[in-house]
């Protein structure tokens, strides 16, 4: 190590250590002695030690470990005389960014209060800029109890489901904080949700899970911090339309006729708000497009059997391992297309849930609750479609993937024999294209239907499934199992349109319009869409400096 490098250690605030491991019979105060080991210092030179990202190591059967990422800072005098390569200086925070030289003329107005809308307030907020969010479905504690009446006995409330309502979609339906893509505003959502009251093990968890009984309380509190900022939230407001002006937006209006003039809107209103993109569609002012997306089924098998499988069945049943969950994929040739099937939103401990937003037409989504609990795994299985296979299927234009997503959501409604009973087959049968006994236990309430799935999808997309099946069992030997249901159908994976923007992250055909978020096609999920929303703030912020 140079004088130079050695100087600059009085600024270092601590050192970031990777891959130490700890076995499940070793103890934690172990993580001390293998990061001075790895420093090469004595345990005693360790001021602090914290974990800040844990992952578990289950590759190696009946021998699960913990894989820790930790952050350790050094009594003075006790710095290490050079570093090994997986060990790096922690840099300091940022500081945070000054408000805005300039207010706009009018309140931003914010279409939807899922992760997007939420974060984009968030962080004008922090700028100093108030704006305006309009929710079309019910506040957090209110949504809970339609949500509750839709999966006691069918009963769908329009405005207020798993889908509309404060939170968004993933405000019910789990709270994954999971994400495949790499930001660096990442960090910053996960912890946003610890600061307003998600538990701290997100901090650290490689798979960040806050559960479907605790995020609404994050998601109201955070709500409570945006008013007490001088935002403005409206409830059970809904948008039928943007309004132009030359080229520019100038409001929105809403379902009652009124009018709310702005220069600025952010859309953000989900990826099953469907009368809107119709309207826009219609309108021709806003330029949307169709887009590929994913459907297939819900996948439920026995957690226990999951467990079995990707840890062993010697430690399947151990307290000291979470219940374990699964990632698979394959990309098949079918009739000369290549298609991704693939595994999504695996629930580990968890339930399936009715998820529709309109009377005739089921589907469905997982979530699990911040424990884990249940006695039963799902995860969607789902096959990637295209706008040909819409094409083939009679729909065309912007909404051609609405179409046939509605499509086969009604044909799934007609399958379970409606009230959103779900249609639901063995996997083995499915395999087999042909019914022999009924499902057994399962999660899905209002309740499933015994119905040939085979039935539902071009026959591409049923051998696509099919085929990947198989596949997946060759990789985890028991999926295939008489235990293991296919659920249907899973058919809202992402937005089956795009409202297309510029660089500027604004409607290529409306200025002062931002579409952002899952529904508009630019994100997948809560962090994706929560990081949608901090960059749409950063654009309106740059315009306003």
């Amino acid at each position: 190590m140079t004088s130079s490098q050695r100087s600059c250690y009085p600024r270092v605030v601590a050192f970031r250590i990777n891959n130490i491991p700890q076995w499940l019979d070793e103890p934690e105060s172990v993580l001390a002695t293998k990061a001075a080991q790895k420093l090469g210092v004595t345990p005693a030179a360790l001021k602090q030690v914290r974990v800040v990202r844990t992952v578990l190591d289950a590759r190696k059967k009946n021998h699960p470990r913990y894989v820790h990422t930790l952050e350790v800072e050094l009594a003075p005098g006790k710095l290490p005389a050079t570093l090994p390569p997986d060990v790096s200086e922690v840099d300091a925070a940022p500081e945070p960014l000054p408000p805005v030289s300039r207010q706009p003329a009018h309140r931003p107005i914010i279409v939807g209060m899922g992760p997007a809308g939420l974060f984009t307030a968030l962080a004008l907020a922090e700028r100093g800029v108030k704006s305006v969010i309009l929710e079309r479905g019910k506040d957090v504690v209110e949504r809970r109890k339609d949500v509750a009446k839709l999966s006691r006995d069918g009963t769908l409330f329009p405005e207020s489901n798993m889908n509309f309502g404060e939170g968004g979609a993933g405000a019910y339906t789990d709270g994954k904080l999971s994400t495949r893509i790499n930001h660096p505003h990442v960090r910053r959502v996960i912890e946003t949700f610890a600061k307003y009251g998600a538990p701290d093990r997100i901090l650290v968890q490689g798979k960040p899970h806050i559960g479907s009984d605790l995020l609404p309380f994050a998601v109201e509190r955070m709500r409570h911090e945006l008013i007490a900022m001088g935002v403005e939230v409206r409830f059970e407001t809904r948008v039928e339309d943007v309004v132009v002006k030359d080229g520019h937006v100038a409001g929105v209006r809403l379902r009652d006729g009124s009018v709310i003039d702005g220069d600025r809107v952010v859309l953000a209103p989900g990826n099953s708000a469907r009368e809107l993109y119709e309207r826009f569609a219609t309108d021709g002012q806003v330029l949307v497009e169709a887009k590929p997306f994913a459907l297939g089924f819900r996948a439920e098998h026995p957690q226990l059997l999951i467990n079995e499988l990707q840890y062993g069945s010697k430690v399947a049943s151990d307290a000291r391992l979470p219940p374990a969950d699964y990632k698979l994929a394959e990309n098949l040739s079918v009739d000369g297309d290549v298609r991704g099937v693939y595994s999504f939103c695996m629930c580990p401990g968890g339930v399936v849930v009715p998820t529709p937003t309109e009377d005739g037409f089921q589907c469905t989504n997982g979530m699990s609750n911040s424990r884990r609990n249940s006695k039963y795994a799902n995860a969607g299985v789902v096959v990637s479609v295209s706008v040909e296979d819409f094409a083939r299927d009679g729909f065309t234009g912007p909404l051609a993937g609405l179409g046939f997503q509605r499509k086969w959501e009604k044909a799934a409604y007609e399958l379970g024999g409606g009230k959103f009973h779900a249609p639901a087959m063995r996997i083995p049968d499915y395999l087999s294209g042909r019914l022999t006994k009924p499902p057994g236990g399962t999660t899905y309430r209002p309740g499933v239907t015994h119905a040939d799935l085979t039935r539902l999808f071009p026959s591409a997309l049923t051998e696509s499934l099919q085929q990947a099946l198989r596949a997946f069992d060759r990789a985890m030997r028991g999926f295939i199992t008489d235990e293991g249901l296919l659920i249907g159908i899973e058919a809202r994976t992402s937005s089956p349109v795009r409202v297309t923007r510029n660089e500027a992250l604004q409607s290529v055909s409306v200025k002062g319009l931002y579409p952002a978020g899952e529904g508009c096609g630019y994100a997948g999920g809560i962090v994706s869409s929560g990081i949608d929303g901090l960059r749409v703030a950063e654009q309106i912020c740059q315009e306003l400096s």
